[in-house]
């Protein structure tokens, strides 16, 4: 009976000054969103790394040159005679395909629409396996296409569509740097990871983008298919063998090119985006601790204008426990609803895509920036009701 009284009269207090009430929920709700939806941030930005390099393959291995960090040894870069190596090793049975990758940029022509795709690979059919791209309409341009330096390309989803809109690129005829290229395909969409455009691309025969811009000297990396995922470590090892061969290398420690495969690519983007979603939700803390405080001068407050009417309570009897019960009541009463509507926007905000990434919510988090706001409440409250109930009788009626 006695708590549903302090609730009544804690009810009637927050009612008793609806505007400042409300700006202070307003407060605590803005902090619990933002732990949230920042933490759903986070946690999406991770779900798309996790997914764009599952999306790989778990056998694809990437080999990329050392040689920019700056050994002490004379550091090769990689050639496409390392990957002819690569691919015709006889006894390198854990290695199933093999692809040399250059990477270079260019604007894209097709009529009088002019596109710059987020990049133009040259490289082997087998990178469309080893990638785990599928093709949606036409087909992949062949090893005969390679071997005779044949001027095609296949385009990623976006580049077609910003091109072509709504018409069939296969067959038409497209100039990237003055090179025609013929599309022979076009890729199924892979989706954005929110940092880029995997969709965003051209991809043409290797000896093409070769002898039209790149030049026939080094390759950007290699890609490499294992014949299974159980296999990667025995291809990696044959990989590291192989090159150290074609690169006159008897120390496996001054080794001028590295290896990475799917698990430690991915153990490296989790890593980096738990650090992101940490950093996202200590600024998102602050919030809540900026809502504490408003919690207590706002209550401040109120003690200061109800001082009468605690010095009349206290005269009629009323112990100090329910001035205090009243007024943390009130503290909680503000957390705990700003608190819910907090929640509320959180996960209605969750449904939005923020800078290309669609968060997602974590249960935890929902149910910890619940807690800690009503805790907060609590706490940033507990100080203006000890005051309201120490005051003294006498000194409380005579307040002004």
């Amino acid at each position: 009976m006695i708590a549903w009284q302090m609730l009544r009269f804690a009810v009637g207090g927050l009612a008793a000054n609806k505007v400042r009430s409300a700006l202070t929920m307003l407060g605590v709700l803005i902090g619990v969103a933002s732990v949230i939806l920042l933490l759903a941030v986070g946690n999406g930005s991770s779900v798309a790394v996790k997914e764009s390099i599952t999306s790989l393959g778990t056998n694809s291995l990437t080999v990329s040159s050392a040689a920019s960090r700056g050994s002490a040894t004379a550091a090769k870069k990689l050639t496409v005679e390392d990957a002819k190596a690569l691919a015709s090793a006889t006894d390198a049975p854990a290695v199933k395909s093999v692809a040399p990758v250059v990477t270079t940029s260019g604007t894209a022509l097709y009529g009088n629409i002019s596109y710059q795709p987020g990049q133009i690979v040259g490289t082997y059919p087998a990178y469309f396996e080893t990638a785990n791209l599928k093709v949606d309409k036409g087909d992949y341009f062949s090893a005969d296409d390679v071997l005779n330096s044949r001027k095609v390309a296949v385009l990623g989803a976006t580049t077609a569509k910003e091109l072509f809109a709504a018409e069939d690129p296969v067959g038409k005829r497209i100039t990237i740097g003055g090179t025609p290229f013929t599309v022979t395909g076009v890729l199924k969409t892979k989706g954005s990871t929110g940092f880029n455009d995997p969709d965003d691309v051209v991809i043409a025969p290797l000896p093409t983008v070769q002898n039209a811009f790149t030049g026939f000297g080094s390759v950007n990396q290699i890609l490499v298919q294992a014949s299974s995922a159980e296999a990667t470590t025995e291809a990696q090892a044959d990989i590291t063998r192989i090159l150290m061969g074609t690169h006159a290398l008897k120390d496996a420690t001054k080794v001028d090119f590295r290896i990475s495969n799917q698990t430690s690519l991915l153990t490296a983007r989790e890593s980096t985006t738990k650090t992101f979603t940490v950093l996202l939700g200590a600024v998102a803390a602050i919030s809540l601790l900026v809502g504490g405080i408003g919690i207590t001068n706002i209550m401040l407050v109120t003690v200061t204008e109800r001082t009468r009417e605690i010095g009349i309570r206290k005269a009629l009897g009323a112990p100090r426990a329910v001035i205090l019960g009243q007024f943390l009541a009130e503290s909680t009463l503000l957390s705990v609803v700003g608190a819910g509507l907090g929640v509320l926007a959180g996960i209605v905000g969750s449904h939005f895509s923020v800078v290309g990434i669609k968060p997602v919510v974590i249960p935890e988090s929902v149910l910890g920036a619940f807690a800690i706001a009503v805790a907060i409440g609590l706490f940033f409250g507990s100080y203006p009701a000890n005051r309201a109930a120490s005051l003294r009788p006498i000194d409380a009626l005579r307040h002004e």
